[in-house]
């Protein structure tokens, strides 16, 4: 009986492991369209853009907004589809909830949000990558049949405190906001009153605090608003891969639409 040692086991799972990611950063590879947004003053943003199996351009469909986390941060225009998008892009997904999904990409040693402003410091307005994300929202309705009634934001860690700060800037712009183990400006609590906000965080998640996201809820209700609020006990920073799994998730997000 030929014996494996432990050390030789651990690299062939992890060489399966990084076989089957690579299995799947193709398969989405091939049905996210990898893209690059121009802005008027030449910066450029890349992005990744999930459309409808059968795109019919006299409907409209809503699009997802998806913020990835910081160690997905780069420039091969890849690595943001790490996290969610495959939950998004499966046959059942996609023939359930048509729909455009689009997954930018943050350049490394930068953000979606200001990230060392201090509380009493003024607003310096979005990072440069958030600012290219707005300018990228507005220009996508003008190339494809978009629904801009339901246009929902998700993200999570960096791409969660992402959504705070867009929803925060934006609140009548989108039918539904998702931010997973980030966290907000609960002194802006009332500009978020109306929206329909989901939050998810893990109860023990040591880098991002779910305390940040108990204060946001808080301070909403405190408000008057109705935020939904999902804390998985014990769980830690990975909060996201239960909740894009969730149908329920997928349910909630879909039904929402501003009113007309």
């Amino acid at each position: 009986m030929r014996i494996v040692s432990t050390s030789v086991l651990v690299l062939l799972l992890g060489g399966f492991a990084n076989a089957a990611r690579a299995a799947d950063f193709n398969a989405l590879s091939e049905v996210c369209e990898a893209r690059v947004f121009e802005s008027s003053e030449g910066k450029k943003l890349n992005y990744r853009l999930l459309k409808p199996i059968v795109y019919d351009p006299s409907q409209k469909y809503p699009l997802v907004l998806l913020l990835h986390g910081s160690g997905e941060s780069g420039d091969d225009n890849t690595a943001q589809m790490m996290h969610g998008v495959a939950e998004f892009a499966t046959d059942d997904s996609r023939r359930d909830f048509p729909c455009f999904v689009v997954t930018p990409q943050c350049p490394k040693k930068k953000s979606w949000w200001n990230s060392k402003r201090k509380p009493d410091e003024p607003d310096p307005g979005p990072t440069e990558p958030m600012q290219l994300v707005i300018e990228l929202l507005d220009a996508l309705p003008r190339e494809f049949s978009i629904d801009t009634r339901r246009l929902y934001v998700t993200g999570l860690s960096m791409g969660g405190y992402g959504v705070w700060d867009l929803i925060q800037r934006f609140p009548e712009k989108f039918a539904a906001a998702a931010p997973i183990c980030g966290g907000g400006d609960p002194r802006q609590a009332g500009r978020l009153v109306r929206i329909p906000i989901w939050v998810f965080h893990g109860g023990a998640d040591e880098g991002n605090h779910p305390q940040m996201s108990r204060e946001m809820v808080a301070a909403i209700r405190k408000a008057g608003g109705k935020p939904l609020y999902t804390e998985y006990p014990g769980v830690p920073h990975n909060s996201w891969s239960t909740t894009y799994k969730s149908p329920l998730f997928m349910t909630w997000l879909f039904a929402q639409s501003l009113e007309k």
